[in-house]
């Protein structure tokens, strides 16, 4: 039988198990300090996740074993964790999503070996409404992180002359993604997804050899995918602060334009793990904070 702890988190208590359970083989690193980890982490990535309907990925037997998607909250979650609807308009079909609000719902997540935490644009009251748009950066083969930089300093260029802040975070794999706060009660997702796409093929005209906006996989190779398409109710991308099922404990880490600008020089590489994040966390904060609040108007590019 596996061994169970029964600990108190902000007054909540939670049993836990096979806290030995090493998850990351090639670090050694346990169930423990992934718990840890989303522990300490908690006080600057609740905001990002609180009403947002939460995918969970799990990986039960480690990072080398078998994964699962779990959108639908499990049946046996704590009955104080909220849950949030989210279902396609007109449709019956509704799922109840996890809504992770709290330190103690992070440590439950963290306990099912939850080790990437996926949400949408969306956020209750209305999951239908986007606050951000994103820009996910895909590189393919031999392109990678730094050619996904240069692209980045692309958009942020374009942003500069629209007038508009942006903000970029490592996926904490392979690429990068750059969001664009809106924040605004009547900015739809057929308004983000136009203007995601409008961008991405501007920047595909401009520099065909690297910036790629079509869904064709053959047509990647060398090249950095401009993924528009996320911008829609039901997608995610991996929430910032996530850790990653990668060989090592890597996390979806904010950066800053500086970074992103040195690392497209190859001056640097932007990979970073648990321990590293927060470091940075306590040197520089939540450099991801202004998305939350950060109102926007997204300028009508007109189709393309």
């Amino acid at each position: 039988m596996a061994e169970r702890v029964t600990v108190t988190v902000d007054d909540r208590r939670l049993r836990l198990s096979n806290l030995d359970k090493v998850l990351y083989p090639s670090t050694g690193t346990t169930k423990a300090a992934v718990i840890d980890y989303y522990t300490r982490v908690a006080d600057v990535m609740l905001p990002h996740l609180r009403d947002r309907p939460l995918t969970m990925v799990r990986y039960p037997d480690g990072v080398e074993g078998d994964h699962f998607f779990e959108k639908r909250c499990p049946p046996h979650h704590p009955d104080w964790l909220p849950t949030v609807d989210l279902g396609r308009i007109g449709r019956d079909k509704v799922v109840a999503h996890c809504d992770l609000r709290e330190r103690a719902a992070l440590v439950w997540a963290a306990n099912l070996a939850a080790l990437e935490l996926h949400v949408p644009m969306g956020r209750a009251p209305d999951p239908h409404r986007p606050t951000m748009v994103v820009f996910d950066l895909d590189p393919g083969p031999p392109a990678g992180i730094v050619e996904s930089c240069v692209v980045a300093g692309w958009l942020f260029e374009v942003f500069d002359r629209l007038g508009l802040e942006a903000f970029a975070k490592t996926s904490g794999s392979k690429g990068l993604q750059v969001y664009v706060p809106v924040n605004s009660d009547d900015t739809t997702y057929d308004e983000t997804k136009e203007f995601a796409r409008s961008v991405g093929r501007l920047l595909e005209r401009v520099h065909p050899d690297l910036v790629l906006t079509s869904m064709d996989r053959s047509a990647r190779t060398g090249k950095v995918f401009v993924d528009w398409s996320q911008n829609v109710p039901l997608k995610t991308t991996v929430a910032v602060y996530s850790l990653r099922a990668r060989d090592t404990p890597t996390v979806s880490t904010p950066v800053t334009r500086d970074e992103v600008e040195t690392a497209a020089r190859r001056d640097t590489v932007l990979a970073f793990t648990a321990d590293e994040v927060l470091l940075r966390i306590d040197e520089q904060g939540d450099l991801f904070a202004p998305t939350l609040t950060l109102e926007q108007q997204l300028p009508a590019l007109g189709t393309s």
